[in-house]
């Protein structure tokens, strides 16, 4: 009997990868290519604007600082892709159930702790309330109808404020309306709160919070976004 190969799975190469973020992004935004080009030439015409502008004059001088300037329009593409192919994805998952979780799993970086799971769900609507603790205090994100989460969010807020008495709590609703936060407003938003505890606080809190929170795993979890396929792929 054969043994079984234990080579390592090959991963994307570096052009595969930029290959795979232009198509996710053009999808999106048709003029992509359009705007790519006019980067390029603008770096390159800058690079050769500096050559004709230090003397002496040299044409290979001016050809070196054209190259330059090509290098920086290729690197300002690349930026450009990336940012842009974060608002595709956010547009993407907009209004899909557990993209907040998704957005605060992913994008709120070491400061905050947060989970894909959601800790409050209505099965019949998919409504949903998310929680993450960071240094800004606890924040309590709905994603659904607002007049339906009322329940769900005041359980979770009682909850927490129950176990971390004196420790600041927000509430957010994800959504369109006046009082709302667009998804790809969401981690910004949070990010933003001032920092109200310190980092021996904010590990008390979650541990508390952890303690007493109910075990999820027999709830039904939103479906209807996959984040493997609607996470922008990045170069690395």
């Amino acid at each position: 009997m054969a043994a079984r190969s234990t080579a390592p799975e090959k991963r994307p190469g570096f052009f595969s990868q930029i290959r795979t973020l232009y198509t996710f992004t053009q999808k999106e935004f048709r003029w992509l290519p359009f705007l790519l080009i006019g980067i390029v030439l603008v770096g390159i015409a800058i690079g050769v604007g500096i050559g004709l502008a230090i003397p002496p004059i040299a044409p290979w001088s001016v050809v070196l600082w054209g190259i330059t300037g090509l290098m920086l329009g290729i690197l300002a593409c690349l930026m450009t892709m990336t940012r842009l192919s974060t608002r595709a994805m956010y547009k993407k998952i907009d209004g899909m159930p557990g993209a907040t979780g998704h957005v605060l799993s992913t994008s709120l970086g070491r400061r905050w702790q947060a989970s894909e799971t959601p800790v409050g769900i209505n099965p019949k609507t998919q409504e949903a309330v998310y929680r993450a603790v960071g240094r800004g205090g606890v924040v309590i994100v709905g994603e659904g109808a607002r007049g339906r989460l009322t329940r769900l969010v005041n359980d979770e807020r009682s909850k927490v404020q129950r176990v971390a008495s004196g420790v600041p709590v927000t509430v957010l609703y994800v959504g369109h309306g006046d009082d709302d936060v667009p998804i790809a407003r969401l981690a910004p938003t949070i990010k933003a709160l001032p920092k109200k505890i310190d980092r021996a606080t904010m590990a008390a809190v979650i541990k508390r919070i952890d303690s007493v929170s109910q075990s999820l795993t027999s709830l039904p979890i939103p479906k209807g976004i996959d984040p493997t396929k609607v996470r922008a792929p990045r170069p690395r």
